[in-house]
């Protein structure tokens, strides 16, 4: 099938370093998921001569390209599929802590000036206390190619890295290469399906308004946040992100008070000091019962 390939094992690489001075809360957070993810790496790593690691089966994922179809506009309509095995899960692209992000690559792709993801509504998993988010089994993600110029031929290339779960997490990598149809095609059902799955806007949520302060902490900035919507589900989880995907954001502690959700967590910048924060930039998504809702920035509060 074209543009459908295995996904394979990458060699880890880890530097351990030698921590020398009292971390602050943040930084020990950071060095953590850092040695947890070194460890995953480690432990998902193919055989070697004499390793005594088993080799990584080539049957847990398959990545397909869906072709899509050009619209009216000139852009472009196509998606990722990956298909897992059995019982395995891949990651949305803010999972929590103990997941690995997805990361595309499509710089050697011909004729793309832009690409924008749509995600459908990701599904929360909370095991042995930890919570991730992702999809199980499938996930088919919609992608708008926006051509360098209109009506010529695009060729989408690059590379993918993703991590996927099932008792352990491995990374892997695909390479992607399929070259667009330039005209009219059949819209694919799964791309319809995955579009009309995404998560609601602010205003067809009915979200009222989003507060946001924020409070200086020894090595970043502690953010609490007031979105007065109503109730999503009877348990809601909400998910911030920030415009920078190198600032780590702490699992966010949420309550339900009346007709407002409050939020609260802390960012931490790479080098782990105060810095200043954008609240349009600022992207909330609440989670639950299957929904979600996604809420772009918020106002002083």
């Amino acid at each position: 099938m074209p543009g459908a390939v295995h996904g394979n094992i990458p060699s880890p690489k880890c530097d351990f370093p030698l921590w020398t001075e009292i971390l602050s809360i943040g930084q020990m957070r950071h060095a953590f998921t850092y040695l947890a993810t070194c460890l995953a790496l480690i432990s998902a790593a193919p055989a070697s001569a004499g390793s005594g690691l088993p080799s990584a089966p080539d049957d847990i994922a398959r990545i397909e390209l869906l072709p899509g179809w050009r619209t009216a506009t000139g852009e472009h309509m196509a998606a990722l599929r990956i298909e897992l095995a059995e019982g395995w899960k891949t990651y949305w692209r803010a999972p929590g802590d103990s997941g690995i992000p997805p990361s595309f690559d499509l710089k050697t792709s011909e004729n793309v000036g832009h690409v924008e993801f749509h995600w459908p509504v990701p599904d929360v998993f909370v095991e042995g206390g930890v919570r991730t988010i992702g999809y199980k089994e499938e996930l088919v993600l919609p992608m708008t190619i926006t051509p360098g110029t209109v009506g010529a031929p695009i060729k989408l290339s690059g590379d993918l890295q993703f991590g996927v779960c099932l008792d352990i997490c491995m990374p892997m990598q695909a390479s992607l290469s399929m070259a667009l149809p330039t005209g009219a095609a059949t819209q694919n059902r799964a791309i319809k399906k995955a579009l009309q799955a995404r998560p609601d806007t602010s205003r067809e949520a009915g979200v009222k308004k989003a507060l946001c302060s924020f409070e200086p902490i020894r090595d970043g900035l502690r953010v609490r946040a007031e979105i007065h919507m109503p109730r999503l589900a009877p348990n809601e989880v909400v998910v911030l992100e920030t415009a920078d995907p190198e600032v780590w954001v702490a699992e966010v502690d949420s309550r339900r008070e009346g007709g407002r959700i409050i939020a609260e967590t802390d960012i931490v910048p790479p080098k782990g000091s105060a810095f200043a924060l954008n609240r349009s930039e600022l992207r909330f998504t609440v989670l639950g019962a299957g929904r979600g809702v996604d809420i772009l920035g918020c106002t002083g509060g």
